[in-house]
């Protein structure tokens, strides 16, 4: 997305799409509402502490594929668009060296004429050229690559923590009753009502206030602000962690629990996203994306099993300290995030420049 759009709003184009992504969240857990409650209402059952086998009625099975064959559309229409989409002009002009092709994916996908001009991609050859195992790669942008690989890996892990274990925070806060005064069908529906409160209240918000306002504040604002926030919220809910404990407090709790939703995404859920598609030469861009969003993923995995455990283990008020550590070290590691508000994917990349200096002076952090 990030080479079909201007750099004037490029941030806000490729933000919007990701931000898509609440959307999604929110049709998911409407989906578990509705097919729940129908299930619930066709099929009652006692309560797991009244009749542990009968609090689980054999048709509870089709809840869970009924919701899982729903998700499933929209991934076939994705696959039947993306079919449909041309390779990305810089990419075909810049790697695969065909000017010609590129001018006429591009008059196709903005309805203009364009001509193609390939004494321009004959000139960007030679210095240009480097791999990613190479020392030129590790000068320009080997600190660039670190910061996204490791603020999206610590990201995820709070931020998979967060959505993946909702129902355990809550439910040890006296949000969500206890599972064993529920029957299993009961239990979706409320964990899925609740998910689905948080995600309209703080996590759609979140997204959209990124869109309007990451060309305007820029990447690395948004980002340090997002963890800053997230660290603060954990460390609050964390300290005083028997204070929400309390009847009377409990709603305070969820405020700013939902807060740390808002702010992830006001923050570095968007902006990992973002910056890893702007940065990066165009023929390494989706290899140090994918880099950036597989380390992301690894960073998910410790999130969800390693909450798991720590929870278990330490209990909550620990593993919300061990939460609160891991969004600190997000800001320190955002400081190796260049800022690339305003400037155009080759002066990102160095790709424009006239020689190396002018690469590096573009890839600071903080704008000049």
């Amino acid at each position: 997305m990030s080479e079909y759009a201007n750099k004037r709003t490029r941030g806000a184009f490729i933000a919007a799409v990701f931000a898509m992504q609440g959307f999604g969240i929110l049709a998911g857990g409407v989906v578990a509402i509705i097919v729940s409650a129908a299930f619930d209402a066709k099929y009652p059952a006692p309560s797991y502490e009244e009749n542990p086998t009968a609090s689980t009625v054999p048709q509870a099975d089709y809840v869970w594929r009924i919701i899982v064959i729903f998700g499933a559309f929209p991934a076939l229409l994705t696959y039947y668009w993306r079919m449909k989409m041309p390779e990305t002009a810089r990419y075909t002009a810049l790697v695969a060296k065909n000017a010609k092709q590129a001018a006429a994916d591009m008059s196709k996908v903005l309805q203009v004429e364009l001509e193609s001009e390939p004494e321009k991609v004959d000139a960007g050859k030679s210095k240009n050229d480097f791999g990613l195992f190479t020392t030129s790669f590790l000068r320009r942008h080997g600190f660039h690559l670190l910061g996204t690989t490791s603020t999206w890996f610590l990201l995820d892990i709070a931020f998979y923590s967060q959505n993946l274990f909702q129902k355990d925070i809550f439910t040890a806060i006296g949000w969500l009753p206890p599972a064993k005064t529920m029957n299993a069908i009961e239990e979706v529906f409320r964990i899925a009502r609740a998910q689905t409160l948080i995600a309209l209240c703080s996590t759609v918000p979140g997204y959209w206030f990124t869109v309007a306002l990451i060309d305007i504040m820029g990447r690395f604002a948004i980002q340090l602000m997002g963890f800053f926030f997230m660290t603060v919220f954990m460390f609050a809910l964390a300290i005083p962690y028997h204070h929400w404990t309390l009847e009377a407090n409990r709603i305070g709790f969820v405020v700013i629990y939902s807060l740390t939703f808002f702010f992830a995404n006001f923050g570095p859920n968007a902006t990992t996203f973002v910056v890893p598609a702007e940065i990066f030469p165009a023929r390494l861009r989706s290899t140090c994306h994918g880099i950036s969003a597989a380390s992301g993923k690894a960073g998910a995995i410790v999130g969800a099993f390693g909450f798991q455990y720590a929870e278990k283990g330490l209990g909550v008020k620990k593993t919300l300290i061990i939460l609160g550590v891991v969004n600190a070290l997000g800001m320190f590691f955002t400081l190796l995030v260049p800022e690339s508000k305003g400037k155009s994917l080759e002066e990102m990349s160095g790709e424009g420049g006239d020689d190396e200096g002018q690469s590096t002076i573009e890839s600071r952090t903080v704008p000049v």
